[in-house]
């Protein structure tokens, strides 16, 4: 079955950094584009960043630009994301993502979440 397990998660002081990891099992990792969302308390779920699957394209959330890098090793089936310049403002819980088409059915897999708190 289908598993996504981040990892990373923390407790990091304003303009920190921390690197999330995304273990991926189940599937062909390397022919799906990734995603990481967030999601703060009391806020909705949000796109953080994606990339394709050979990781060519990537695109960013406006509040993330310059200060985050979403790459992938298909080698070792894991997404990142690399989180620099921290603010309190990105504290959420950090999911990871695949969406994808398979012979006419739609697959959304979403991993448990990791926390990340930026406090000083």
């Amino acid at each position: 079955q289908v598993q996504l397990v981040e990892s990373g998660g923390g407790l990091v002081q304003p303009g920190g950094s921390l690197r999330l990891s995304c273990a991926a099992s189940g599937f062909t990792f390397g022919r799906y584009g990734m995603s990481w969302y967030r999601q703060a308390p009391g806020k909705e779920r949000e796109l953080v960043a994606a990339i394709t699957s050979a990781g060519g394209s990537t695109n960013y959330a406006d509040s993330v630009k310059g200060r985050f890098t979403i790459s992938r090793d298909n080698a070792k089936n894991t997404a990142y994301l690399q989180m620099n310049s921290l603010k309190p403002e990105d504290t959420a819980v950090y999911y990871c993502n695949t969406k994808f088409s398979l012979f006419g059915r739609q697959y959304d897999y979403w991993g448990q979440g990791t926390q990340v708190t930026v406090s000083s």
